[in-house]
């Protein structure tokens, strides 16, 4: 399980995610990532082609989302179980829990909150 940042910086160091692992992430993950890259241009970090080539990166690399009732209600549960005021960050740990999975994250506000709820994996641990 995947957060936006670290699907930005997969696409941005080019290097192959390892055949074991399968990249999951919620069905927003995309519009996510887009909207780091758009603040990053607004920024000064990065040019709008080159952002928009992130993008185009983005959307050809192989990523499971996930999005269905189930996973929605997990986050709406989480959310109200932690007095949450948002679901961002609960759909995030709701797909994570669903699948058994542990959370790839670079986000801080959303590794603020993963911790007691799901694993937490390191990045390298996706090119392994």
């Amino acid at each position: 399980m995947i957060d936006a940042q670290v699907l930005i910086g997969v696409v941005q160091d080019g290097r192959p995610v390892g055949d074991r692992h399968q990249l999951i992430a919620p069905n927003a993950i995309r519009s996510h990532a887009l909207e780091y890259l758009l603040g990053a241009v607004g920024r000064g970090e990065l040019s709008e082609r080159d952002a928009l080539g992130l993008h185009e990166r983005m959307t050809g690399l192989k990523l499971r989302l996930l999005g269905d009732r189930v996973s929605r209600r997990a986050a709406w549960d989480l959310a109200r179980a932690h007095g949450w005021s948002g679901l961002r960050e609960a759909e995030y740990l709701a797909v994570t829990q669903l699948q058994a999975d542990a959370l790839v994250a670079e986000e801080p506000a959303l590794l603020a909150l993963a911790h007691g709820i799901v694993p937490l994996a390191p990045v390298a641990a996706l090119f392994s």
